[in-house]
């Protein structure tokens, strides 16, 4: 089983960047939870994992992504307050990280591998999609409200929902992510 160390190793970086105590343990415990119940044995096995089964990855796995997403949200809230005159929205960091760490921790529980050295969907994917899982695992570990939101509400499921400005950032982040890869593969992304 993934131990918590083994978690904050693996995000230490963004863990580091958030400065209560409190929500960066929560952030792991969520993690320690999803990868408990999804039977996860070692982060090797997350590293293999593609981030997604809606479209081809190319070899993008889940952990990648994760970190992307992250990285990617906290850029878009630097650019802001680096270029906006007057910032007309607080930007929680905090929550922005916990939420880029989080937005995907559902896929935990609904991924899984198949058997045959590929992966689907398991029966907790096919009943909750993972905004729904991983708003459930962060409310059992504590995590706060708004945090959750990031979580529901950073992909369709939030749509026309009420959302924090960190959602958002997120939600922006994951898709310029996603969407190229889509796109790659239908053949309407414009290359070169």
């Amino acid at each position: 089983m993934i131990e918590r160390h083994a978690i904050e190793e693996l995000f230490t970086e963004h863990l580091g960047m958030i400065k209560d105590a409190k929500l960066r343990a929560q952030v792991v415990d969520v993690w320690h939870m999803g990868c408990q119940e999804g039977n996860w044995h070692s982060i090797e096995q997350l590293r293999q994992m593609p981030f997604t089964l809606l479209t081809d990855a190319r070899g993008v796995n889940f952990i990648e992504h994760t970190l992307a997403v992250t990285a990617g949200a906290i850029a878009l809230a630097e650019a802001m307050r680096k270029h906006y005159a007057r910032l007309p929205h607080a930007i929680d960091s905090d929550r922005l990280i916990a939420g880029g760490l989080l937005h995907d921790v559902g896929k935990l529980v609904e991924i899984e591998p198949d058997g045959k050295g590929g992966w689907r969907k398991s029966l907790s994917g096919k009943c909750a999609r993972h905004p729904i899982s991983g708003a459930m695992l962060a409310a059992r570990a504590g995590v706060p409200q708004r945090v959750i939101n990031v979580i529901a509400c950073h992909a369709k499921e939030g749509e026309g929902r009420p959302q924090v400005i960190e959602t958002i950032l997120v939600h922006q982040a994951d898709f310029a992510t996603f969407n190229p890869l889509v796109m790659m593969n239908a053949g309407t992304l414009i290359e070169g």
